[in-house]
C-alpha cells in the first residue's frame, strides 16, 4: 500500500506544480490583452517597441524612472530616483501619482491586484530585449 500512496503523492504533487505554471502562463496571456486594451495606446513592447506617447517597455523591470534616450520624459519622473522593481511598478500601476507626484502620465491606475499581476507578468515576457 505504500508504493501506491506514494505515488498518489507524488502525482497530486507534480500536478500542483504544473497549474502554478499555467497560471502563470495564463497571467501572461491576460495580461498581454489588458497591455493592448489599456497602456498599448501609448506605450510600446517587443522587438519593434519605442517611445511615442509614452515610453517603450522592453526590460522596464530594474530599469530606472525616465532613463530611455527615445522619449521625453517629465522632470518629476527623471528626477524621482525610481528603480522599478516589480513591486514599485505594481504600486505605479496601481496609482502613479501617489508613486511620482508630478509624472504626465495621464492614467488613474488599477486596483484590481490581478490585473496588475497579469500586467507584470506580461512585461516580464520583455525583459531580455
Amino acid at each position: 500500500m505504500k508504493p501506491l500512496a506514494l505515488l498518489t503523492f507524488a502525482m497530486i504533487l507534480n500536478a500542483g506544480l504544473y497549474s502554478g505554471m499555467a497560471a502563470a502562463a495564463g497571467g501572461a496571456e491576460a495580461g498581454a490583452k489588458l497591455f493592448t486594451k489599456t497602456c498599448g495606446g501609448c506605450h510600446s513592447v517587443g522587438e519593434n517597441a519605442r517611445g511615442s506617447f509614452g515610453p517603450q517597455l522592453n526590460g522596464v523591470i530594474g530599469r530606472t524612472a525616465g532613463s530611455t534616450a527615445d522619449y521625453q520624459y517629465s522632470e518629476a519622473m527623471k528626477n524621482s530616483g525610481v528603480v522599478w522593481t516589480r513591486e514599485k511598478l505594481a504600486a505605479y500601476i496601481e496609482s502613479p501619482k501617489k508613486v511620482i507626484s508630478g509624472t504626465r502620465m495621464i492614467f488613474w491606475g488599477i486596483s484590481d491586484q490581478e490585473k496588475i499581476d497579469n500586467l507584470l507578468a506580461y512585461l516580464e515576457t520583455f525583459q531580455g530585449q
